[in-house]
């Protein structure tokens, strides 16, 4: 059943046809069309699934296009399980996010920065009607909330506020500050549901980066020295009973993630990238420990799967894990005895929202497909049933290309996969344009999915190419040895894997060997730097937030803890492994780079930062290569104003069309801006060429 979401909301834009299907002129309904830029930078992010206590209705977020306010707006809405209807519940000009049923479904808790808030703060609205208001009046914004079981309180994470003397400093411009060392740190609080009074519950000079409530009260934290991302291999596990924090449960130097204390609060289980002898760098595993301390087990530990996260069953006597399994991702049931995993979710596709609530024996599950961005599942004893799909309509308005897994062998032999997305008007034994997309990471893989703006599968398949997603080596899902392929040598078989997977697509007669474009954002952007440095047989390229120095990425980038087991030690250290950082620097070889690249990266991206976009930009227009570096501004690893998501398309399609087929990109304006600026001519800059 589809939800009335274009009776109810700003949504109408978007799914118009809806409406007009509905009307009496259906008759005059047009045939599905190929999707536009606009388009698919309209379709709304739909997240944090949510079942209400007696399971009859589902809370989400839908965030969708503001070109008024050049970003998405989050807003909650309300799945009535019974009919498939879906309504729109908040309404803030700023948007809403994190939904959270009280345990008797009569209130929903929501984040939100409304009025004269000055950060983000916890609001209250019933659910059989009525104005939200706001709970708490925290001086800095609040996150990771959740409910008390008896419903009279609920918990946050907050960061500490600045002290009257840093106020003070701030107010008159006395600003200057230790780097790496100006945060502050975030802890946990409760607030009275009915008063609004807060309590602080940590204190000290840490921070808490999540935490989650046992069903004997006390609470599981995750603590970490600080609340920087390279700090987050510090971090371990803590109990909060009564006020009083454990000693460390765990003490091993990888990132722990997602403790959650057993039914009977007898042990915990957690997730992390790593092996029992806690080296870092492997897929994600299940760990099992005492909670009064002890032996861990691993779980599972002959699984090629990236576990993700998990959850106790209602009893504790198995768990429930969200696993990325290479080209899908799927929802199953561990048996901590017999560590047999038994699948609950099956298809090509991938998760993309999942709420476990163990009183009702019940999941909601959001499945991204090749045809939806967000179908909303529910879960229960009778087995998996659609309980509604808000994008239904999509169908009906768009045309969507074909998606398939593909798989070849790479140069050592090894059994190598990717996605391939058809062109739209595909016609066997014909040759088509090849666009060459490779994933970010590098510890994460492409998936089943509904394409979306970044990598637009959709525009291009409408312009007649095909789309090539390899998993290369290093991606999750296919086990350790696949993905510790980078350890010590970043690239060995990575970028080989990709050009041997062009080469089976060639073979195959599907792929134009002289129409060919490779692209890619930031792990994805580091192969395309490497790729162009490997062969010229790409008629264009665009490297994206990417890496060409690793000596200089090294100390530039806001974290470390993944880039010291690829060259196997600092580049600081005595006897550093220089020569191979070097060896696998892309800037090592530009010099043979003779393909036209673009170079598109965020002013203030942390994690690949500009410098690293500007050394590759200098070394091909020194070389003489054909060349443009676009800088967006406000922007840090993940751009998310919408004219430069649209920017970002444009620059690419007009790059890639003009190199590869030799033919002229007409640029696509926002919504209401061809009319303002006049002509077409003045969306696209004069250095795009």
């Amino acid at each position: 059943m589809t939800p009335n979401h274009a009776q109810t909301s700003s949504l109408a834009l978007l799914f118009s046809a809806l409406s007009i299907l509905s009307a009496p002129f259906a008759a005059w309904a047009q045939e599905p069309r190929p999707m536009t830029g606009v388009d698919l930078i309209e379709v709304p992010s739909l997240s944090d699934p949510r079942l209400s206590p007696d399971g009859s209705q589902i809370a989400y977020t839908l965030a969708e296009a503001n070109w008024d306010e050049n970003k998405r707006i989050s807003h909650v809405w309300k799945l009535d399980v019974g009919s498939g209807e879906s309504h729109q519940l908040t309404f803030g000009e700023k948007g809403e996010r994190s939904p959270r049923w009280s345990p008797d479904g009569q209130r929903l808790a929501f984040v939100a920065e409304r009025g004269d808030d000055e950060s983000a703060q916890i609001y209250l609205l019933p659910t059989a009607g009525g104005e939200a208001r706001r709970l708490t009046e925290h001086p800095t914004s609040v996150g990771s909330v959740q409910w008390a079981e008896d419903g009279k309180a609920l918990y946050f994470l907050a960061s500490d506020d600045k002290t009257k003397e840093q106020k003070a400093r701030d107010k008159r411009k006395d600003d200057v500050f230790a780097y790496d060392e100006n945060y502050q740190q975030r802890h946990l609080w409760t607030v009275d549901a009915s008063s609004g009074e807060t309590t602080r519950m940590t204190e000290g000079d840490y921070s808490v980066s999540s935490y989650s409530l046992g069903r004997d009260g006390r609470f599981a934290l995750h603590v970490a020295p600080t609340p920087l991302f390279d700090d987050s291999d510090e971090s371990e596990i803590r109990l909060l009973s009564g006020g009083e924090l454990s000693a460390p449960l765990t003490k091993n130097g990888v990132n722990e993630r997602g403790a959650r204390l057993s039914p009977n609060g007898e042990t915990v289980l957690f997730g992390a990238g790593a092996n029992l002898e806690w080296e870092g760098y492997y897929n994600g595993n299940v760990f099992l420990m005492p909670s009064a301390g002890g032996t861990v087990r691993l779980l599972a530990e002959e699984s090629p799967h990236d576990f993700q996260r998990a959850e106790w069953s209602s009893d504790g006597k198995s768990l429930f894990v969200q696993a990325n399994t290479g080209a899908r991702s799927q929802i199953f049931r561990l048996d901590p005895r017999t560590e047999e995993l038994a699948e609950i979710t099956s298809g090509d596709h991938q998760v993309r929202g999942w709420h476990y609530r163990p009183e009702r024996e019940q999941h909601v599950i959001v499945l991204s497909t090749p045809n939806s961005p967000g179908e909303i599942h529910l879960v229960g004893s009778d087995g998996i049933r659609l309980a509604g799909d808000p994008f239904a309509s999509l169908l009906e308005d768009f045309r969507i290309p074909r998606q398939e897994l593909v798989s070849w062998k790479g140069e050592d032999g090894v059994t190598v996969e990717g996605l391939l997305t058809y062109p739209l008007d595909f016609e066997q034994g014909q040759r088509y344009p090849l666009a060459v997309q490779t994933h970010g990471g590098p510890a994460a893989s492409d998936k089943f999915g509904f394409g979306r703006w970044n990598s637009y599968p959709q525009l291009l398949a409408a312009r007649g190419w095909l789309v090539f997603k390899p998993n290369y080596r290093g991606s999750t899902g296919y086990g350790d040895d696949f993905l510790r392929d980078m350890v010590g040598h970043y690239y060995r078989q990575s970028h080989l894997d990709v050009m041997t997977g062009v080469d089976a697509l060639i073979e195959r007669g599907l792929a134009d060997p002289d129409r060919m474009i490779k692209m890619g954002w930031s792990a994805g952007g580091h192969m395309t730097n490497k790729i162009i440095t490997h062969t010229d047989r790409f008629k264009a390229a665009s490297s994206g937030a990417g890496a060409v120095n690793w000596i200089s990425m090294y100390g530039q980038s806001d974290v470390r803890i993944y880039r010291t087991p690829w060259f196997g030690g600092t580049p600081w250290e005595e006897d550093a492994p220089i020569a191979t950082y070097w060896e696998h620097s892309p800037l090592k070889d530009i010099w043979k780079v003779k393909t036209p690249t673009l170079v598109l990266v965020g002013q203030n991206d942390l994690r690949v930062p500009a410098a690293q976009s500007i050394e590759l930009f200098r070394a091909l227009r020194t070389n003489g290569v054909e060349t443009h570096l676009y800088m967006a501004p406000r922007e840090g690893h993940g751009w998310r104003e919408l004219r430069h998501e649209l920017f970002k398309i444009n620059v690419e399609l007009d790059w890639f069309e003009r190199h590869a087929l030799d033919r002229e990109y007409e640029w696509e304006a926002a919504p209401g801006e061809a009319e303002e600026d006049g002509e077409d001519e003045a969306i696209a800059p004069t250095a795009g060429g």
